[in-house]
């Protein structure tokens, strides 16, 4: 196996893990984790906790579905939306950690800072796997070489 295919077989199951941890947290949002999720709606949201919670719970399963069945040559696109989607609920989380909101365990400034770490990882793992990242750079290399 060459190194090229390595990194693609890899790619393609972060893809997949992604996709499914996705379709989880989507079911989680609809059904088990509901109030839990509620918990981390700001209250400065003009909408209701379990409206926001079932819409992004919607919006997560149809992500995950799509990282799992788009064709190769929309996947970059399909991962700057999951990107977009990622930094779009930033703000809950943010909003757990300055309320001090517990919620899924996270019942101390140090757990609830920790989670706030990791949401910029998924905003890179999502351009990553779905190959947006590379899109953009390659993208970037010919516009400069056009411009040359």
């Amino acid at each position: 196996m060459t190194d090229r295919s390595v990194s693609e077989v890899i790619r393609t199951l972060s893809r997949w893990v992604l996709g499914i941890g996705l379709i989880g947290a989507g079911l989680g949002h609809l059904t088990w984790s509901r109030t839990e999720f509620q918990a981390q709606v700001p209250d400065w949201v003009p909408f209701s906790k379990d409206l926001v919670v079932v819409l992004s719970g919607v919006v997560e399963l149809a992500l995950g579905a799509l990282l799992l069945v788009v064709p190769e040559r929309r996947r970059p696109q399909l991962g700057l939306v999951v990107a977009a989607f990622f930094v779009a609920v930033f703000p809950g989380n943010i909003s757990q950690f300055a309320t001090a909101t517990d919620s899924f365990g996270l019942d101390t400034d140090l757990a609830r800072g920790i989670r706030l770490a990791f949401q910029p990882l998924l905003v890179v793992w999502a351009l990553w796997c779905s190959g947006a990242w590379r899109a953009w750079r390659t993208g970037r290399a010919e516009r400069s070489a056009r411009d040359r």
